[in-house]
């Protein structure tokens, strides 16, 4: 037997035992001959991808010294491995010269057939020689394409500008869609309200008049005037709207000032502020295919106009990746369910539209190739062309954002496999894309995107092919199986990852992507199809919106379902310490996972232990964790800097104070109570701390109405509560004093603000509905968030002789400094609850303001320490039948 004749033979008989196995009398027509996995590509797009982070910012000796020993480095590897393989070597093999004595040998008939086992830098053996040769040639053009793209952002006049502080006229290009900076609660306003944009500076005129040509990219912020909450419908325009508009490769002229970046601030030089009150300069139009791609995303925003609030929000996200409809809770809640990936246009969405136009890659070669393209009776080349144009029209029109790039890469490579006739590989593909696209734009290697959607690519296309066998091996439907293995896959690697970003793991991540995973695919078909019929036919591509919206409402309903279970994620170190904490636990418990598999009533036991934690039933809880506790009368959740409190008004009900800055902190906590009918929900002023919570409180509940205070500021704030309210068709009725009202054994009083003008006013904290609630014998006095003034008009009203000796008081604005002293020297409660945030930049709760509660004789509780806090108590009466003081205490959920 001749050299390499056994591997034939081995081939040979591995694909007669698949034909045999096929159970077909003429064997299986196309067997699958799996070999090992070809790893050779992995190596060079790994170095070049750890050569472009580190070197982006390295001095530049640095860079020239690695560059240099790189390429040392491989050269001497290649002279050693080219001398190796001309004259060392056994007799027979391609590194000897000498001929191999004998007859020559006749191949065996039938295609040729890759043998299973290669040279030492083969399929099987990445790190070769040549293999290590290549991964530093590669490590060094990506080190040297990184620091000149690193140097870009210290050339030119822009950096020592921004240094300065200096205001120029720049002009600019804008290189990505504008996008509306997220309100973040910061007390009275969701804040910054303002646009931002990346651009590249092209020239620069300083303030005496000298003019520079230059290129330097920047972060535009572009400062508002009106922050409104995104995905909220409102006639007015706004001045911020025409700064959205803009398109990139749209040119402007633009008179700001310059700051330097964040030390973190990644692809930026510096950072421009301008005014947004008036509208931009444009000086030069975008480009066709730019105003092309305007028209098929406005389109598409046209489409859903007439579609329910969360599906005309979504499914612009699910197809084009636009996202400035979606509102800030529904964004929360697709990131603590790890569903963020849908709003980020990636792979599936390209792969959806690929497999409409060519059917399965599988089977591109063959004459049963399925899909459009064949039934038009195009080419294959010709379809493998028309494919490359629609993935080019795919990252114009969803812009190129790391894992838009991925994925097209990945599709441009397996198109040209198809064109070309050879045999896909998938690995090698990814590698491939990685490498080229790190090369392209060395700042993808610090792209957390990037990472992410190359890391789930990869799970899916190593971990879960194993994991669904090893599913379906133990009886799990094939499609069950798959989805499931896929989900668990990219979980898996992508969580330590994210727990890096946002120190939380979720629990929930796989159960919901699961849920959503038959709804993505007709959602983004729809979807596109109304994208492309919009410019032409707009009725039915509102038609098609419609009935995309109907899946894209299912994923938005499973994300917030996911989001507001109380168990839906734990707390977990964040930075990379705990990223690498986090994947050495996921390793143990796929390793523990293997070995449950095989004790099923074990394995049952663990799953239904899981979603016990996660969906926690308030009676198993009460029982467990004693919450909520028994007969509790007042709770004030944990819902970081703001107010949220509920009082209890019988079986599954409560009044709702205030809800808090956060939608799915409040929702979970009224789960947690088992909250489903609310009487009345009381918004002391609105102040987002207080109000923007209001969505996660309306959100799958009977809701009576909600009240108010008149004092109508600030005015963005109040319009969302009316809007949240209309949406739900609530009625807002005013409160005001003297008001008195019962619900299931809870009696309240309105005490402020009169029904006049508010005596001394000090904003919108003077002008708090503060009550006085009795609750089984209990006196709990709310005062919102007034100050000293009003705190002292209060004292000064005919209700001030209720206020002595009160059980519980809710501390005025969160326990800060501003508190009268006769107010609580008056009140003198035997418990005061503080609601503030922990680590909060206002310093709440203020020192002073805790030792005057207790020195009062005041329990002080805080739910920046201790969480949620219950008050239990009722009336009691002395041994000859008087009333003493009632029974009160306290139970606490840590947060």
């Amino acid at each position: 037997m001749t050299p390499g004749s056994g591997s034939r033979a081995g081939a040979t008989a591995t694909r007669a035992e698949v034909h045999a196995s096929s159970g077909h009398r003429l064997g299986a027509s196309h067997p699958r001959q799996e070999g090992p996995v070809d790893l050779r590509l992995v190596p060079p797009a790994l170095a070049a991808w750890a050569a472009a982070a580190l070197l982006l910012d390295a001095p530049p000796r640095w860079a020239v010294a690695t560059v240099v020993i790189c390429v040392a480095s491989a050269g001497v590897l290649l002279v050693m491995w080219t001398a190796q393989g001309r004259w060392v070597g056994p007799p027979g093999t391609r590194r000897s010269r000498r001929p191999l004595p004998g007859p020559p040998v006749r191949p065996l008939p039938g295609p040729p057939v890759r043998p299973l086992s290669g040279p030492a830098s083969g399929p099987g053996r990445p790190w070769g020689r040549l293999s290590v040769a290549a991964a530093l040639l590669c490590a060094a053009a990506s080190g040297g394409s990184a620091a000149l793209h690193g140097a870009d952002l210290h050339r030119g006049p822009v950096p020592g500008l921004a240094r300065a502080y200096a205001e120029v006229e720049a002009e600019l290009v804008v290189t990505a869609d504008p996008r509306r900076a997220r309100p973040r609660v910061a007390s009275a306003h969701a804040m910054p309200p303002g646009v931002l944009l990346n651009a590249d500076v092209v020239r620069v005129t300083k303030a005496d008049g000298t003019a520079t040509e230059t290129r330097a990219p920047v972060l535009v912020i572009v400062r508002g005037t009106t922050p409104p909450e995104p995905g909220a419908r409102s006639a007015r325009p706004r001045p911020e709207d025409s700064w959205l508009a803009l398109l990139p490769s749209t040119r402007l002229r633009v008179d700001a000032r310059l700051a330097p970046p964040l030390p973190e601030g990644g692809k930026v030089a510096a950072v421009l502020r301008i005014s947004g009150e008036r509208a931009p300069h444009v000086v030069g139009a975008p480009s066709g295919a730019q105003r092309l791609a305007g028209q098929l995303r406005g389109g598409l925003r046209e489409a859903t106009d007439g579609l329910p609030a969360d599906a005309r929000a979504l499914l612009p996200g699910l197809v084009v990746g636009d996202t400035s409809r979606v509102p800030v809770e529904l964004e929360q809640a697709f990131r603590a369910t790890d569903l963020t990936h849908l709003l980020a246009v990636s792979g599936t969405n390209l792969s959806i539209l690929l497999i409409l136009l060519i059917g399965p890659p599988g089977i591109a070669h063959r004459v049963e190739r399925r899909g459009v393209a064949p039934r038009l009776g195009i080419p294959l080349r010709a379809t493998a062309l028309l494919g490359g144009l629609l993935t080019l029209g795919f990252v114009i029109v969803c812009r190129p954002d790391p894992s838009v790039l991925r994925a097209a890469a990945c599709g441009l490579i397996a198109l040209l496999a198809i064109a070309t006739g050879r045999r896909r590989s998938l690995i090698p593909t990814l590698a491939a894309a990685v490498l080229l696209l790190v090369l392209y734009d060395p700042w993808l290697a610090r792209s957390y995107g990037f990472l992410l959607s190359v890391l789930a690519t990869g799970a899916l296309l190593t971990l879960a092919p194993r994991w669904s066998a090893v599913l379906r091996g133990r009886g799990m439907a094939p499609r069950l199986a798959d989805a499931l293995a896929a989900a668990a896959a990219a979980q898996a690697v992508c969580a330590p990852v994210v727990a890096v970003l946002a120190a939380r793991v979720s629990l929930v991540a796989v159960p919901c992507n699961l849920l959503v995973e038959f709804a993505v695919a007709p959602a983004t078909v729809l979807g596109f199809a109304a994208l492309a019929a919009a410019p032409v036919a707009m009725p039915v591509a509102k038609a098609l919106a419609w009935s995309a919206s109907w899946p894209a409402e299912w994923i938005a309903e499973i994300a917030r379902t996911g989001a507001a279970l109380p168990g839906s994620g734990v707390d977990w170190p964040g930075g990379w310490r705990g990223g690498l904490l986090l994947a050495l636990v996921t390793v143990v418990l796929v390793l523990a996972g293997g070995r449950l598999a095989r004790r099923p009533w074990l394995a049952t036991a663990c799953v239904l232990l899981l979603l016990l934690t996660i969906v926690q039933p308030p009676p198993l809880v009460r029982v467990i964790a004693g919450w909520p506790p028994p007969g509790w009368r007042m709770v004030m959740c944990d819902v970081g800097q703001g107010d949220a409190t509920v009082l209890a008004a019988g079986d599954g009900a409560g009044v709702v104070v205030d809800a808090g800055p956060d939608p799915v902190a409040v929702d979970r906590c009224l789960r947690s109570l088992g909250i489903t009918r609310v009487p009345l929900v009381l918004l002391t002023h609105f102040h987002a701390d207080h109000v923007a919570g209001l969505p996660g409180v309306l959100r799958g509940r009977q809701v009576g109405g909600i009240q108010t205070t008149g004092f109508q500021e600030p005015p963005e704030q109040a319009e969302f509560v009316r809007e949240q309210a209309a949406a739900e068709r609530v009625p807002v009725t005013r409160a005001v004093a003297g008001e008195r009202r019962r619900a299931a054994g809870l009696d309240w009083q309105v005490l402020w603000p009169p029904a006049g003008p508010v005596p001394s006013p000090e904003g919108p904290n003077d002008a708090s509905v503060t009550l006085l609630v009795r609750a089984a014998g209990l006196t709990l006095l709310l005062l919102g968030d007034l100050e000293p003034p009003a705190q002292r008009a209060l004292l000064r009203t005919p209700a001030a002789a209720s206020l002595a000796s009160v059980d519980v008081l809710k501390v005025a604005h969160h326990g800060s400094a501003h508190q009268d002293p006769e107010l609580l020297r008056r009140t003198a409660p035997r418990l005061a609850l503080i609601s503030c945030g922990a680590e909060n930049s206002y310093g709440h709760p203020a020192p002073v303001t805790v030792a005057a509660l207790r020195a009062e004789g005041a329990q002080v509780l805080r739910t920046d320490v201790d969480g949620s806090i219950a008050v239990v108590g009722s009336a009691a009466r002395s041994g000859a039948g008087r009333e003493a003081a009632p029974r009160l205490g306290t139970v606490t959920r840590p947060p």
